[in-house]
């Protein structure tokens, strides 16, 4: 049992020097960063930046909608949806990162909160808010193609709940 242990914590710092490598030939930001650090603490994944705990700075895919049907729901983040609010459900950025949406359609963009998980359909990357997706001008055909933007990065840098 003591060796099991032992061994898992030797492979935090190997993890997160795999990942750094990864980050850094793929030319992700904050690769070098990752190279860089060199530790030997147990813990050293838990505290790599974002980009190595999957977390970006852009994104681009399929975004949808989603109203009424929800409205007064409580989202994963334990507040009520609102679909005349500005939010935003994503699988992995923390709760309260703000983000840019830009239909890559039309140009038309804006600011949106994370505040719920999804979409659970296929491979899109978030689902908007009704009066967010109007704004976008996405409300007719109910999905667009959209780059979405990190603004927030501290935010973004907190463990994803």
């Amino acid at each position: 049992m003591a060796d099991h242990r032992i061994a898992r914590r030797g492979a935090k710092p190997i993890l997160a020097a795999l990942v750094a490598l990864a980050a850094l030939a793929l030319g992700l930001p904050g690769g070098k960063a990752l190279a860089d650090k060199q530790s030997t603490s147990p813990d050293a994944a838990d505290s790599a930046p974002a980009v190595a705990r999957g977390i970006f700075t852009a994104q681009e895919g399929v975004v949808s909608w989603y109203g009424a049907q929800f409205h007064d729901r409580k989202t994963a983040s334990g507040e009520r949806f609102d679909s005349g609010a500005f939010t935003m459900a994503h699988p992995r950025l923390p709760f309260g990162t703000m983000v840019r949406v830009t239909n890559l359609r039309n140009g038309r963009s804006v600011v949106v909160r994370v505040n719920d998980r999804g979409p659970f359909v296929g491979k899109r990357i978030a689902d908007l808010s009704q009066a967010a997706a109007s704004e976008i001008g996405m409300m007719r055909k109910g999905v667009a193609r959209a780059r979405i933007e990190v603004l927030d990065r501290e935010a973004a840098s907190a463990t994803t709940t």
